[in-house]
């Protein structure tokens, strides 16, 4: 080669790109397969998330050397999915408060956030479980939640790089903007659009519920890289490529699903929710 010529070099952001959509396209498939069969299976998935988000949530805080606090969580976790997978949403519900308190009592710093952390967590794998629950809507809403919030971030994505202009929240969130934020908003109408097309629900009511959740799981994210910027990190890890942590995955996840659980709750009951989320 010609010392004047220089070897083309690939754009890093097309490569991380690159890499975010093959792991995507793996992962995706994966966990709408284990969502359409429910049961056991997808609690031992929502169980094995939640572990896995609330050590990322030790690791970030700087308390996941804590073997006390770490194995306190954890135990709780699992033990609740175990109550959840057998059909005792109460049970499961009593050991998340002793799991709480106990992840309390084996803090040995920073106490309130290692409790924040597993209530994260716990929220997280309750409400995913319940939503699912519901055998003749579960999948659907579950499918609804899971949908606005990957278009939410595939649209903010794009929207945000081709677009740009002001910043959304740039103390928080330097790359994130207003055009990425109303691009995510956008994509969730056009999925609440199609779920209404397939006469899986009423337009207006999904339209406000897609729009509803697809905000949640943008605050959800900005929720997240706050909480990582207190204390200076910038991945909570690197298990997935591309994508960074489960948590930098499912933050906005988290905060839709557990409002979207909580609504179907107090508008129908704890085996309903999904019903109550579809059917107005």
């Amino acid at each position: 080669m010609n010392q004047d010529q220089v070897a083309p070099v690939a754009d890093p952001g097309s490569r991380n790109l690159r890499t975010r959509i093959i792991a995507a396209l793996v992962l995706a498939p994966a966990a709408i397969a284990v969502a359409w069969s429910g049961g056991p299976l997808w609690i031992g998935l929502v169980t094995l998330a939640s572990v896995g988000l609330y050590v990322e949530w030790l690791m970030i805080v700087g308390t996941a050397q804590e073997r006390r606090t770490a194995a306190a969580g954890i135990t709780a976790l699992v033990v609740s999915g175990l109550c959840l997978g057998f059909g005792h949403s109460g049970y499961s519900l009593v050991v998340l408060v002793i799991g709480a308190a106990a992840v309390g009592a084996a803090s040995q710093r920073l106490r309130l956030w290692s409790v924040a952390g597993f209530c994260y967590a716990a929220a997280a794998e309750f409400a995913s479980a319940q939503v699912r629950l519901d055998g003749d809507y579960g999948f659907t809403a579950l499918m609804l939640v899971l949908l606005v919030v990957w278009v939410t971030d595939i649209g903010g994505y794009f929207a945000g790089r081709g677009i740009g202009g002001p910043k959304l929240w740039p103390r928080v969130s330097p790359k994130k903007t207003w055009a990425g934020a109303v691009g995510g908003l956008v994509a969730s109408l056009v999925v609440a659009v199609g779920f209404s097309a397939f006469g899986f629900g009423e337009m207006m009511p999904l339209l406000l519920l897609g729009a509803v959740l697809s905000v949640v799981s943008q605050s959800g994210d900005l929720f997240e890289s706050a909480v990582k910027r207190r204390f200076g990190v910038k991945d909570s890890s690197q298990i997935i490529p591309g994508h960074g942590g489960l948590l930098d995955r499912l933050d906005g996840f988290v905060a839709a699903i557990v409002l979207a659980a909580l609504f179907g709750f107090l508008r129908g009951d704890a085996d309903g929710i999904g019903h109550a989320l579809m059917v107005w």
